[in-house]
């Protein structure tokens, strides 16, 4: 019987990451040829688990620990084949490091868990100003950049951003977990489905180019680098979200605020953008039904990684029926907004 999800408890589960202690990554990176010194301090990450590590040659990682049957190898060989084609394009990412055997992938086991692991140089930087337009230009000069290699060759192994994958399935799997409070479920799963109804729609009538794409482009995975760090402009860290889907999926999460502003700024990240490659303009209609497709698949997300003890302590929220109320309201604004015209960057 699966409990409610107010009174399902963390500890109900022995999760994999209980018994990723200090001392069992140390070993872990020993094992591949990365040999700390003791230090290391665990960053913030909710799907992996992720540190810094310094190691006794001075230098310092960045290793990360995949979440245990979450993806395949191949999915994994994939993520790093990607990042390492960017940085031989002299696209500012930071790749993996090839660990002891030649590989970027290992693979360890912990208290009869099987983890993989990765780990890259350590780069630090800052989040890019959104509201300067040189900026935004440079950040559509940098995906474009990124797509520039994306459009090359398709994924074979990881999934694909579209209604389906993100919408429907993401829905099933909220009604299968018995996570949404009963008093709030037909009102969020009518418009649930109302919206989805909406996002299928668009993108029957959208032809777009499915390419390589970073996947979850929002500003806090972009960093922005100052000269005096080695560098300058924006990179990226982290490649585990990458999708095959169309180019406007890594540009809709640059924007923010009234349609006005969007307008404004989609025109100036696009004309940032078209330096480097064409881009379908018939796309925009994509912008509301894509957020539509993340709010669903966000959900389902929480949903899905709840018996993980760092989730009702990061978002306690999940658990009131205060949340689905919400997602209800902003369901129906999301109906409202696919309904709208589409951004028209031309005219801001």
């Amino acid at each position: 019987m699966t409990l409610p999800l107010a009174t399902r408890s963390a500890t109900d589960v022995d999760h994999p990451f209980d018994h990723l202690t200090p001392p069992a990554v140390l070993d872990a990176l020993d094992a591949v040829g990365l040999r700390g010194d003791g230090r290391m301090i665990q960053l913030n990450s909710y799907e992996n688990r992720v540190f810094q590590v310094y190691l006794e040659d001075g230098s310092v990682v960045v290793a990360k620990f995949y979440r245990p049957g979450r993806w395949s190898d191949a999915q994994i060989d994939e993520e790093h084949r990607f990042a390492l084609e960017l940085g031989e394009a002299e696209v500012p990412v930071v790749a993996p490091l090839r660990l002891a055997d030649g590989r970027c992938l290992a693979h360890t086991e912990i208290a009869g868990r099987r983890f993989a692991l990765a780990a890259s140089a350590c780069r630090s930087g800052h989040g890019p100003e959104l509201d300067d337009p040189a900026t935004l230009r440079w950040l559509g000069r940098f995906v474009a950049r990124l797509h520039a290699v994306g459009a090359q060759r398709p994924f074979a192994s990881r999934r694909a951003i579209n209604p389906q994958t993100f919408g429907h399935e993401a829905l099933d799997r909220l009604l299968a977990a018995e996570s949404i409070p009963p008093a709030q479920l037909p009102g969020w799963e009518s418009a649930c489905r109302q919206a989805l109804a909406q996002v299928d729609a668009a993108f029957a009538a959208t032809p777009a180019a499915q390419l390589r794409l970073h996947g979850d482009c929002h500003p806090g995975n972009i960093l922005w680098r100052s000269p005096d760090a080695g560098g300058h402009g924006p990179h990226i860290v982290d490649l585990d979200d990458a999708v095959n889907g169309p180019a406007v999926q890594d540009l809709w999460m640059l924007l923010s605020g009234s349609p006005q502003a969007m307008a404004g700024q989609i025109a100036q990240v696009l004309a940032g953008y078209r330096q480097i490659r064409d881009f379908d303009p018939r796309e925009l209609a994509l912008i509301e039904p894509l957020r539509t497709l993340r709010m669903v698949h966000h959900s389902a997300w929480l949903a899905a990684r709840w018996s993980d003890p760092a989730f009702p302590i990061a978002f306690p929220w999940f658990a009131h029926a205060s949340y689905w109320a919400q997602q209800t309201v902003q369901l129906r604004e999301q109906i409202e907004a696919m309904a709208a015209p589409a951004l028209a960057p031309e005219e801001s």
